[in-house]
C-alpha cells in the first residue's frame, strides 16, 4: 500500500491563496491515477480534482478555474493550487491514487490537511 501525506493546509481569508502538497511514498506514485478530495463537516467526502499519470485532468464543477491539480513524478508529489478560495472551500482535504482514481469510500485515507476560509 503506497501511503500518502498531505500538508499545506492552513486558515485564509477569502480571495485568498493556498498550495496544498502530498507525499507518496512509492515511485509507483507516477503511474498512479491521482486525486485531491474533500469532506466538510457534515458532509459526505467528494472528489474535488484529479490527475491521470499522463497529465490530464478533471475538476469538480464548483472548483474549475479556481483550482489547478499537478504533479511532480521526479519528487513523487501531487500539488493543488488553490486561488480565490471561498467559504464553501472549507474542508480537510485528502490525496489518494491507484491505478485508477480511489472513490470516495476507498478503505485507505492519509491524514489530511485542514483548510479554513474565514474572514
Amino acid at each position: 500500500q503506497v501511503q500518502f501525506v498531505e500538508s499545506g493546509g492552513g486558515l485564509v481569508q477569502p480571495g485568498g491563496s493556498l498550495r496544498l502538497s502530498c507525499g507518496a511514498s512509492s515511485g509507483m506514485f507516477r503511474i498512479y491515477h491521482m486525486g485531491w478530495y474533500r469532506q466538510a463537516p457534515g458532509k459526505e467526502r467528494e472528489l474535488v480534482a484529479d490527475i491521470t499519470s499522463g497529465d490530464s485532468t478533471r475538476y469538480l464543477a464548483s472548483v474549475k478555474g479556481r483550482f489547478t491539480i499537478s504533479r511532480d513524478n521526479a519528487e513523487n508529489t501531487l500539488y493543488l493550487q488553490m486561488n480565490s478560495l471561498k467559504p464553501e472551500d472549507t474542508a480537510v482535504y485528502y490525496c489518494n491514487g491507484g491505478i485508477f482514481v480511489p472513490s470516495t469510500d476507498a478503505d485507505y485515507w492519509g491524514p489530511g490537511t485542514q483548510v479554513t476560509v474565514s474572514s
